[in-house]
């Protein structure tokens, strides 16, 4: 509730922490907007005030006494109101749009209205890659989207239309929900994102002079106390079970350690992949200051979620809970082999289940493509079908290296046709050559008998064989018609 008022202006704990109440401000301003915890404080360190100017102070405060006045005259220029042309050392205000082919800005109010339309592909590469090694940016660090970083991005939107934000450090863990806030409070648009560099789009109907302003922040105030993350016997767990994990933990090999001041949004789906291996993961977290390592533990707990463990010697360690369920829901059945034959479909199998009335503990359901292609590897010979389930490994090893032979003699052979005569003995399809030309005595050797008719044979049994090189263009056709040449 309001703990602190001065008039229209108060001081409010909640469960987004300590907000403070202006008049005529367009929400509940806060010192962090994306790093607030989820769960309530239970006191203040400090008694509250708030962290502006007073009202009635002539002059924004600045923490020193005022300056003497100068005795130099250096004329001021503002960008509405620009200094002869050719005078150097000028910016100008960026002009609002791009806009589409014969409209013109208009006058906005709701964050509907000064977006305008939606931006295309073309647009979004024409103003982001100018920005790509632009090394004007906003830096969100440990505190994440703070109150006096509106006002600064509001004062990237008067140069540029696109701001770029570089984000480091705990509040990377998270990175939509700070794209959400920064959405939010600036009412920009995130147009391009890579990996921690935010590129917010102003808006196509954006004004300088018309901008929300907001009151600068002139200290940090301080932190709640919230509950503590890690306690004796966790949720799930009693105090020796707990004692026990903390136990395992220090001999427990970290999945990763992270950097000072890294980017970390790939860390939830890496603790997740682990939790898949083992119950207990741990992070090292060396070189990170406490309050850090603290806050991605907490972040973690949500995201993930999990149990925390123990911060001890700069590590976070962390244990799955018991209502943990796998990504990849329940793997047991795809470990049991199939007894049913793949290649006589699924049909079959779905008759057999239902016909019976209990369907086979052991049949493994898979899709129509899958099936599809268990077939035709089977019928194509290169898979193999194993009826008998109790295989030890010698004698699975001994059927392996059999079929493996077998597929790759039939890979590699192909097919002969043998013409056999009316003595069971096998002749040639080809007779001596003999100075280029066959010699009459053997072709009259060849009786009618012999003579091959078309009719018996497909013409789809010669498909496969046929030559794809037309003839006369190999060399050895060249040889030949010169031999021919030459006997003539």
């Amino acid at each position: 509730g309001v703990i602190s008022t001065d008039g229209d202006r108060c001081v409010i704990v909640g469960e987004n922490g300590v907000s403070y109440k202006l008049p005529g401000a367009p929400f509940e301003f806060q010192y962090s907007y994306s790093e607030t915890p989820n769960a309530e404080p239970i006191a203040i360190r400090e008694p509250a005030y708030l962290p502006f100017a007073p009202p009635t102070m002539p002059r924004p405060w600045t923490g020193k006494a005022p300056l003497k006045k100068s005795k130099k005259n250096i004329p001021l220029f503002d960008s509405f109101n620009p200094p002869p042309p050719g005078k150097k050392g000028v910016k100008h205000v960026e002009k609002p749009g791009p806009f589409p082919f014969g409209k013109y800005p208009k006058e906005g109010k709701t964050r509907e209205e000064i977006l305008g339309e939606p931006l295309k592909k073309w647009e979004i590469k024409m103003l982001v890659k100018p920005l790509l090694s632009y090394n004007r940016q906003v830096n969100l660090g440990r505190d994440g989207l703070t109150h006096n970083m509106l006002d600064l991005i509001h004062s990237h939107w008067k140069r540029r239309r696109v701001c770029k934000i570089k984000c480091k450090g705990v509040p990377t863990v998270d990175m939509d929900n700070v794209c959400r806030h920064i959405e939010e409070k600036t009412g920009g648009k995130i147009i391009h994102r890579v990996g921690g560099v935010v590129y917010l789009f102003r808006g196509r109907n954006y004004n300088y002079r018309t901008r929300p302003q907001y009151p600068v922040m002139l200290w940090k105030p301080a932190t709640p106390v919230y509950p503590k993350l890690i306690q004796e016997a966790p949720e799930g767990l009693t105090k020796a079970e707990a004692d026990e994990f903390r136990k395992k933990g220090k001999s427990l090999l970290p999945i990763c350690t992270l950097a000072k001041n890294g980017v970390y949004a790939s860390l939830v789906k890496d603790v997740r992949d682990a939790f898949e291996e083992c119950p207990l993961v741990k992070i090292d977290c060396k070189g990170l200051q406490p309050s850090d390592y603290k806050k991605i533990g907490a972040k973690l707990k949500e995201l993930v979620p999990c149990v925390l463990l123990s911060f001890d010697d700069e590590q976070i360690l962390m244990w799955r809970g018991r209502d943990w369920k796998s990504m990849y829901g329940d793997t047991s059945s795809t470990l049991v082999p199939v007894k049913a034959d793949i290649s006589s479909g699924i049909d079959n199998s779905a008759k057999s289940s239902d016909d019976s009335g209990t369907p086979d503990a052991q049949r493994v359901v898979s899709s129509p493509k899958m099936m599809s292609l268990w077939r035709r590897a089977i019928e194509s010979n290169k898979a193999l079908l194993l009826e008998e389930l109790a295989l030890g490994p010698d004698a699975l090893l001994e059927k392996v290296e059999e079929f493996e032979g077998m597929s790759l003699a039939i890979e590699h052979s192909c097919e002969a046709l043998v013409l056999s005569s009316e003595d069971g003995s096998s002749s040639s399809s080809s007779a001596e050559f003999k100075g280029g030309s066959y010699s009459e005595d053997e072709n009259d050797n060849y009786s009618s008998d012999d003579i091959i008719d078309d009719e018996d044979y497909d013409d789809d049994s010669f498909a496969e064989v046929s030559p794809s090189i037309p003839l006369g263009s190999l060399p050895v056709d060249k040889i030949a018609e010169r031999l021919r040449r030459e006997s003539k």
